[in-house]
């Protein structure tokens, strides 16, 4: 419970959670990136 309670509330704290954060958010976003493009070019293999 101390862990969370110096996560959020000292600077260094805070900016690490942002920090998890956006790598976190990074890495869905990608990832769904990544899959969509693939879809789509499979999409556009299999058409004559």
């Amino acid at each position: 419970m101390r862990l969370f309670i110096d996560l959020f509330s000292s600077d260094v704290g805070l900016l690490s959670a942002a920090t998890l954060f956006i790598i976190l958010a990074m890495g869905a976003f990608y990832v769904r990136y990544f899959l969509s493009h693939m879809h789509q070019d499979e999409a556009k293999a299999r058409q004559p």
